[in-house]
């Protein structure tokens, strides 16, 4: 699929028709007609993959209508369809389009809405992102339990109202406690990006009840509560948030500390999956 001709562009174009395209394209490529459960995997998070279950079809996310390669290190850029031990159908998605690439809300929550459409009802949202809270440490996984969006920006289109109410839904986050009781949660700032947040922004999100900055999920999470999904978000805390830690901040920080808590993060949601 080429960048000059994407179909999300278009701005007569109907992104939940584009998205019913791009579930289609999903369902003659894997040969897997429905899925039940949706997992976006952002920084440190890839190799849950590999735990879920079995993998029955792998697909460059290019291959499929409305889909981009993945302009961050740390993102796979492939789609899999998993069958795990208990029957059920996994959509795996490693590639993600951030806001700060400047495409427009439509395609960064293009994956979503194309989860819905191949019949997903639950969507797993990951990422890795800087921690406020001084208990945290680098490598340590915590559930969204909220977000502020401060985009200034939402999927939503025209007067559709939705109510985000429990957006990431409480029953969801205990399940996930069943298998790790342990498990903090915090709430979720989406700043846009690309620059990491300044001292003063990270001491904002605080005062306004944030425990986590990041740069993806909470247009995601919107668009998937608009679609009837119900919602679970992880976030891995690869750093301590600008003026919360005292040295300078780095994607390669990022990726480093999502590949050091790989392995114990993927098994932890590999074994949450098999809950939900």
């Amino acid at each position: 699929m080429h960048e000059e001709t994407h179909p999300l562009d278009d701005p007569t174009a109907d992104p939940f028709e584009v998205a019913r395209t791009a579930a289609d394209d999903i369902a003659h490529l894997t040969g897997v007609d429905h899925h039940d459960i949706a997992l976006t995997l952002g920084s440190g998070w890839g190799k849950a993959a590999e735990l879920i279950g079995e993998t029955t079809a792998t697909l460059a996310a290019t291959d499929v209508t409305g889909f981009s390669k993945p302009a961050l290190e740390g993102h796979v850029g492939s789609i899999r369809s998993i069958l795990t031990p208990d029957g059920k159908r996994v959509l795996v998605i490693g590639a993600r389009t951030h806001y700060y690439e400047g495409h427009g809300v439509r395609r960064v929550v293009h994956s979503v809405r194309t989860a819905a459409a191949t019949g997903a009802k639950t969507m797993v949202l990951t990422n890795g992102a800087g921690g406020i809270k001084t208990s945290w440490t680098p490598g340590q996984p915590v559930l969204i339990s909220d977000h502020i969006n401060l985009t200034a920006d939402s999927p939503l289109e025209g007067a559709t109202f939705i109510d985000l109410t429990d957006l990431y839904s409480r029953r969801l986050r205990d399940l996930a406690r069943t298998v790790d009781p342990s498990l903090d949660e915090g709430v979720y700032c989406q700043f846009r990006g690309p620059h990491y947040e300044t001292p003063a922004e990270v001491q904002m999100a605080k005062a306004i009840g944030g425990h986590i900055v990041g740069m993806s999920t909470a247009l995601e999470a919107i668009a998937a509560r608009q679609a009837g999904m119900e919602i679970l978000g992880f976030s891995l805390i690869t750093n301590l948030a600008a003026g919360i830690q005292t040295t300078p901040l780095s994607h390669q920080e990022v990726i480093e500390a999502g590949r050091e808590a790989e392995p114990v993060i993927s098994d932890l949601l590999a074994r949450v999956i098999g809950v939900l």
